[in-house]
């Protein structure tokens, strides 16, 4: 645990041992738990948990929580089946609140929504994100009459678009329209999402480039 004033210089959680570096103390022996989806970055939703709740998260792979209102440890989604699945848990720097980055099964909250705090939570990555999964989607299941499949599977066609779809975006900036510039560069992702796609590269892949870049 640190001392008044310090920080923490490592902030993941992997180990039970390493959950001795929180500060329980500050409400009755709990501390917020946010979950966060660990590929939009959406805010999911907000509980609390004791040490034996994040012991369980980092000993099964799905987040624990504690009940306030019923006092007892409780899995997320044991009886509704929409699950969190850990990623990894993290301590912010003064070691009294942790993030657990997670991939959610169904929705999280319990009036269906994607996230306890409504559609406003999307993270600017989450719109890219969820286009990327629908596209892997795609990918797999290969429905009939899909134009991202027929993409997938027509190289000249695919290449041939995004060269379209570029000079497009081209033309609206050097006309000055802003609003068709929007659009075009909409299109222009959607087909260099998929061209990376048909390489073996999802949008996690590009993000993480541009982390670095940044």
């Amino acid at each position: 645990m640190t001392g008044p004033g310090e920080r923490m210089t490592n902030r993941r959680l992997s180990t039970a041992g390493d959950l001795d570096s929180l500060d329980f103390s500050k409400l009755q022996s709990l501390v917020p738990l946010v979950a966060q989806d660990a590929r939009t970055g959406e805010v999911l939703m907000l509980g609390f948990a004791d040490r034996r709740a994040l012991e369980r998260s980092l000993a099964t792979g799905q987040v624990h929580f504690w009940s306030r209102s019923r006092g007892t440890l409780w899995r997320k989604g044991e009886t509704s089946g929409n699950t969190l699945e850990l990623v990894s848990l993290h301590s912010d720097c003064d070691g009294d609140a942790v993030l657990a980055r997670v991939r959610p099964a169904g929705p999280t909250c319990h009036t269906g929504e994607r996230s306890c705090f409504g559609e406003g939570a999307d993270a600017p990555a989450a719109a890219l994100a969820r286009l990327d999964a629908t596209l892997a989607s795609r990918a797999a299941d290969r429905p009939a009459g899909s134009y991202t499949v027929k993409l997938l599977d027509d190289e000249n066609l695919r290449l041939k678009k995004l060269g379209e779809e570029s000079a497009e975006l081209v033309s609206a900036l050097a006309k000055g329209d802003a609003a068709r510039a929007v659009e075009e560069a909409a299109d222009l992702v959607y087909h260099l999402l998929v061209a990376l796609r048909a390489e073996g590269v999802d949008a996690a892949g590009l993000l993480k480039e541009l982390e670095k870049r940044a």
